[in-house]
């Protein structure tokens, strides 16, 4: 193993252990100075945000999203004990992740999201081995997918009786629509929409037109299968009117509507706005005088999910949060939910928003074992629900909440325990005999606590930010840029209270107001600095936003077991050609020193370790497991790389990504 003492490498060690602890609630003011974020103010505000940026990349403390990756399809993995890849779990995280996500990490988002379109419901194609082998309607999505593998239901459960995957394909409709948005690729836009289409079509057939509310049977939620649908007199279970289908299919079409906007299919963008009114007529029908939302509603009137009533009296989480993070409700509205969540204390006995209090009285199953309260679907917690739950409190300025949220899943951060679900009631891991844990849906919180911020509402033809910043910030520089097509915003705030001011590259910006900073792309610089004032406060150049400097791509790294110095060698030997070739701002390339930089972190994590800048687990099962995953996430980086530039060459198109794989062969 090639092995050093560099500057850079010292620096990186006092670096991390210097950011790397958080004191609960500390709101000292002061300047503080991170990686990922700077300012003035609440420096304990400041040290979470970067926190939580730091997860999204290669870092010695924690584990980060680049573990979460499978080579067998070049695209992000569940969780190593869960080898596909799913709607419900992935929804929050990457709805929050995707304004910050770069290269590779978004071509490994698309790869993931082509498993449920590319073998989406056609009314003909047999989804998966028994007893998964259903035939889904066309438009259908799935609960999850793999390569050559789609299960159609959610799979758990009486299957026999359970509803498609309804709500599911609401939800991931409106993912891959937040998707091209933030692309901005018009080709792109043009060869997804006929399977977008197809989903909106499938959600349209389950349209009662009476009432304009939508029809689904049990486990058709998103949740599921904790929902049972309606229960017959004959003791069998049909379909009811499912709030959260309505609320997701609304925030759906809210994003199909831009998406065929920016593919300049206006005459559909004009049909779809029609069924987009008419769900949001029928949701005032689900909808209580308090502004909250119920459950579901039977086809006979009886209401589910009314807090505090003698029968389906438990509170209903998800559509309502949802309602909010989504903007399907007004201001008001949002306010009036969240502060009813909020006064429940039993939603949240352990920090973490849950899925429903008290128990179901309604499910299929007894509320025993699995289907305990608290345990799973009946009061587990569920981290993609609380990243947005996080949004909610953003948008209703409730950040002290939004802060217990982040500071909670660092207590499992902490212990390498990223797990989900998470038991007794959100304060245990699910699978706690596994020597570490870790799941992309754990990641909700970190990413809606940056998302949070400005909301970041993408349209057809423009970005709108809906500023959110804590009272005790007086200053913050986000110094990551986050996407809009080919543009680059980097963002920075100045004081506190309304929107007084707004610069891009230093100059006044007038297009702001109660509805957020309008930024339309084509006004919009290659990068954009943009600084927001506050209050009043004057702008000065020193307060725009500044770049993220660009990492150092190095051959040395320190000293870490397993690592092969023939990966090192020939990564960076083939970041020197594609330099040369002129496609270093390839997606290749931003694989190959995402490895690279997998590899050196190990070795930064290995050198804190023996200097003890880093705490040991708590057991030396769990030390060597964590220890063992960071070698083990880059090698399975670099064997990803290797297929895919293996399959790029096979390709008959003279393509830059068939260059790049001919420059990996030499």
């Amino acid at each position: 193993m090639i092995e050093v003492r560099s500057l850079l490498t010292i620096f990186c060690v006092c670096l991390f252990a210097c950011v790397g602890s958080v004191t609960k609630a500390n709101t000292a003011p002061g300047h503080y100075e991170g990686v990922h974020y700077s300012g003035d103010g609440d420096t304990g505000y400041l040290n979470l945000l970067n926190i939580a940026r730091r997860m999204f990349e290669p870092d010695p403390q924690y584990q980060n999203l680049s573990m979460l990756y499978n080579s067998d399809w070049n695209g992000f993995v569940e969780g190593p004990t869960w080898g596909a890849w799913w709607i419900q779990n992935s929804y929050g995280t990457t709805y929050c992740a995707l304004p910050f996500l770069q290269e590779p990490y978004t071509t490994f988002l698309q790869n993931a999201q082509d498993l449920w379109f590319n073998q989406m419901g056609d009314g003909k194609r047999v989804g998966n081995k028994p007893p998964f082998d259903w035939i889904a309607p066309d438009g259908c999505l799935c609960d999850c997918a793999s390569p050559g593998a789609i299960i159609y239901k959610q799979g758990d459960g009486r299957t026999a009786i359970h509803d498609w995957a309804v709500e599911f394909t609401a939800a991931g409709l409106l993912l891959q629509c937040e998707l091209l948005l933030i692309e901005h690729d018009q080709t792109a836009a043009l060869r997804y929409l006929p399977k977008l289409e197809r989903c909106a079509a499938f959600l349209e057939s389950r349209r009662d037109k009476k009432n304009n509310l939508y029809l689904a049977g049990p486990a058709g939620n998103l949740l599921a299968p904790s929902f049972a649908g309606y229960r017959t007199p004959d003791g069998k279970y049909g379909m009811a009117y499912l709030t959260g289908l309505s609320v997701t299919t609304i925030a759906a079409l809210d994003r199909l509507i831009e998406v065929e906007k920016l593919a300049g299919r206006a005459e559909m963008a004009r049909k779809l706005t029609i069924r987009r009114k008419a769900s949001r007529d029928g949701l005032v029908k689900l909808t209580q005088l308090d502004g909250t939302l119920i459950r579901s509603l039977d086809p006979d009137g009886v209401k589910h999910g009314v807090y505090g009533a003698q029968n389906h009296g438990y509170f209903e989480a998800s559509p309502n949060h949802d309602a909010v993070c989504f903007r399907v409700v007004d201001d008001a509205q949002a306010e009036s939910i969240v502060s009813r969540m909020t006064s429940i204390a039993g939603l949240r006995p352990h920090v973490f928003m849950l899925p429903n209090y008290p128990g179901y009285d309604d499910m299929y199953e007894k509320p025993e074992g699995l289907w305990e309260y608290g345990t799973w679907v009946n009061g587990g917690h569920w981290s993609t629900c609380e990243a947005r739950m996080v949004m909610a409190y953003y948008r209703t300025g409730r950040y002290e909440d939004a802060r217990r949220s982040m500071e909670q899943i660092l207590t499992f951060a902490d212990r390498f325990r990223m797990d989900n679900p998470l038991t007794k009631e959100g304060g245990d891991v699910y699978q706690p005999n596994q020597p570490v844990n870790i799941t992309y849906d754990a990641y909700g919180p970190p990413t809606a606590f940056m998302r949070g911020l400005f909301e970041y509402l993408y349209r057809a033809d423009r970005l709108i930010l809906v500023p959110h910043i804590p009272q005790g910030i007086t200053k913050m520089r986000q110094i990551d840029p986050i996407r809009f097509g080919s543009r680059k915003l980097y963002l920075a705030t100045v004081g506190s209270g309304p929107v007084t001011g707004v610069r891009i590259n230093g100059k006044p910006w007038r297009r702001f107001g109660k509805n957020g900073i309008q930024l339309p792309y084509e006004s919009l610089p290659a990068e954009a600095y943009v600084t927001i004032l506050f209050g009043g406060a004057k702008w000065t150049s020193s307060d725009d936003a500044v770049a993220a400097k660009q990492p150092v791509t190095t051959a040395v790294v320190i000293d870490a077991d397993g690592v092969d110095p023939a990966h090192i060698t020939r990564l960076n030997s083939f970041l020197s050609r594609l330099q040369a070739a002129g496609l270093q701002n390839s997606y290749e390339a931003a694989h190959a020193k995402l490895v690279l930089d997998a590899y050196h972190t190990a070795g930064i994590r290995s050198e804190m370790l023996r200097s003890r800048a880093l705490p040991h687990l708590a057991s030396e099962a769990s030390q060597k497991a964590a220890d063992q995953s960071y070698v083990e996430a880059a090698d399975r980086l670099y064997v990803g790389l290797d297929h895919s530039l293996q399959r790029a060459r096979q390709s008959a198109s003279d393509s830059a990504a068939k260059r790049a794989a001919l420059l990996w062969e030499k």
